[in-house]
């Protein structure tokens, strides 16, 4: 398979600066995603290693080769792009079989490799069909065969679901998942969708303003975000988010009063800083418990196996999931509680993660 080395990446137009050297190593075999808004550069990344952009600074490897001057028909990748880009005068066979006409594979291997790559996404039997008489899941997939025929070293996906209903998303990305490790084909796959980037990667890169922010694994970036960006970005709903002061062993802000942990206490933290607190690790108190948090309930949410509940603090909002059964009139009061040694603590100076509350 393939190691993908990145060293010094950079990719400016004039003065306008869309990838910022980058440093990175995808793994031999890895399944490594892209993650972050529109406009962060990861699929000008992307398209650097696939050879459709140029660097104009730093170096792109595989497996130790320099690939920054070698076309892209010879670095020996494929990509599965957002809009399927088959053909639509061709069957789904020969949209397959494409690849491997164009790189002279001999005729007699043709047909069980188009097959067998048709067998592995579960389009045996639709051939035959044309584009246009396939639904987008089934298209998507015969983009995705088209891909797996080459036997490349590197699988490149640029938001290959965005297109799908969120049924569809939901088994492409186990079908998806399932067929990578089949293959352990080196993969990078770009997406803005924290839901498709924890569950199908290996390792995520977050990006923003053409820079990394972490890298990790799905739980290390949940668990442990590097900055306020990361924590705020990821997390369905994400992270809550609140500046105040560090007091008498306390975290004050207006109409919060949060008691930190001994062990966070023990630690020299600047005066000002900023609590995260996941909405799963906030709860409903009592009126006769202590509350750390005042609020009024903004909206709530029944999920099904929970509820979302979102409050107002001042001017800021706070989301709290809770129990399914948690019902509670809009603009009414609400006590939250919070565990200390369950929040994660920010400068508020830098953005930059200081500790977690234990």
């Amino acid at each position: 398979m393939a190691e993908i080395s990145l060293r010094g990446v950079t990719k400016a137009w004039g003065s306008v600066i869309g990838v910022d050297k980058v440093d990175l190593v995808v793994r031999d075999k890895e399944f490594m995603v892209f993650l972050g808004p529109s406009g962060c550069g990861k699929t000008t990344t992307m398209r650097m290693v696939a050879g459709l952009e140029e660097p104009t600074g730093g170096e792109i490897l595989i497996d130790g080769e320099q690939m920054n001057n070698v076309d892209p028909r010879d670095r020996d990748v494929a990509m599965v792009f957002q809009s399927y880009a088959l053909y639509p005068n061709m069957s789904i066979y020969e949209n397959i079989r494409f690849p491997l006409r164009m790189r002279n594979v001999p005729k007699a291997d043709q047909d069980g490799l188009v097959r067998k790559a048709a067998a592995m996404v579960e389009l045996g039997d639709l051939l035959e069909r044309k584009p246009k008489a396939l639904s987008g899941g089934q298209r998507q997939r015969a983009a995705l065969a088209r891909a797996i025929v080459r036997q490349p070293r590197v699988f490149l996906m640029d938001e290959p679901l965005s297109n799908l209903d969120a049924k569809l998303r939901l088994t492409m990305r186990v079908q998806l998942k399932h067929i990578q490790r089949q293959l352990q084909t080196t993969t990078i796959y770009v997406t803005h969708d924290q839901v498709e980037a924890t569950t199908l990667a290996d390792r995520i890169v977050v990006m923003n303003g053409g820079r990394i922010q972490q890298i990790g694994t799905p739980d290390e970036i949940y668990n442990s975000p590097n900055n306020v960006f990361v924590a705020g970005f990821i997390g369905t709903p994400p992270m809550n988010l609140m500046e105040g002061r560090v007091q008498n062993g306390r975290f004050v802000a207006p109409s919060i009063d949060l008691p930190l942990s001994a062990a966070t206490l023990a630690k020299t933290l600047p005066e000002r800083i900023i609590l995260g607190v996941r909405p799963e690790d906030a709860d409903i108190a009592a009126a006769t418990e202590p509350a750390q948090i005042k609020s009024t309930v903004f909206a709530v949410e029944p999920m099904g196996d929970h509820t979302l509940v979102t409050t107002r603090i001042g001017t800021e909002f706070f989301t709290a999931k809770v129990d399914r059964d948690f019902r509670q009139a809009l603009e009414s009061p609400l006590l939250i509680r919070v565990r200390p040694d369950r929040v994660h603590l920010f400068a508020a100076a830098s953005g930059d993660r200081l500790q977690r509350g234990a």
